[in-house]
């Protein structure tokens, strides 16, 4: 097993195990202890309907067998991407581990129950926000965004705050998963599992 600069792999990288879903979430749990406030932080990378690529911080919102998955504003910048060319690429970075991992996959929408259920549990002003934002559209400056959410407030008062028809989840598949370990003297270890059809993987090291 690697001797790199973080801690201990949980990958033999020169006998990996098969499933890679436990390795990411043995490691999650580990980037979950760190000091850090966003473990669940990942870089979504989409490419646009002209076919440029654009690249943002979202949350981690779930982890399972089907995909990683995340919420946000359909309308958005990355809702139209996503619409139109319906697969991501997703990377975590969790320096004082010294580990990165990659995940590459097609794009399907969260159901209307899991979106109602995530919604539900945020905080109240991020739910009347989630109205009051036209997430990436232009906007004349701060003081009309709290306008806009000081009428909503007012009209959500005693009230439960609807999930907006826009605002929903995605699940990125697990076509590809890439675990990255660090070495300090740069020969870093890196292995790369591949979906095939059956549902199993194939992993291949990679050179660093």
């Amino acid at each position: 097993m690697s001797t790199g600069h973080g801690p201990t792999p949980s990958i033999d990288f020169d006998a990996p195990p098969a499933d890679p879903v436990p390795v990411f979430e043995r490691w999650f749990a580990e980037a979950q202890n760190l000091p850090t406030p966003n473990p669940n932080a990942m870089t979504l990378a989409t490419i646009d309907p002209d076919g440029a690529p654009s690249a943002r911080i979202v949350l981690l919102r779930g982890f399972s067998r089907e995909g990683a998955r995340f919420f946000t504003n359909r309308n958005s910048r990355k809702g139209r991407a996503l619409a139109a060319n319906a697969r991501a690429a997703l990377l975590f970075h969790w320096d004082l581990l010294d580990r990165q991992v990659r995940i590459e996959g097609r794009v399907s929408l969260a159901t209307d129950a899991e979106s109602d259920e995530y919604f539900a549990q945020r905080p109240v002003d991020s739910r009347v926000n989630a109205w009051a934002s036209d997430q990436s559209e232009p906007v004349t400056n701060r003081e009309e965004l709290e306008r806009r959410a000081a009428e909503l407030t007012a009209r959500f008062a005693n009230r439960e705050v609807p999930r907006p028809p826009h605002w929903g989840g995605y699940r990125v598949s697990l076509d590809r998963i890439e675990f990255w370990q660090g070495d300090k003297y740069r020969l870093h270890d890196r292995i790369a599992y591949t979906r095939q059809a059956d549902g199993t993987y194939t992993a291949t090291r990679l050179c660093p």
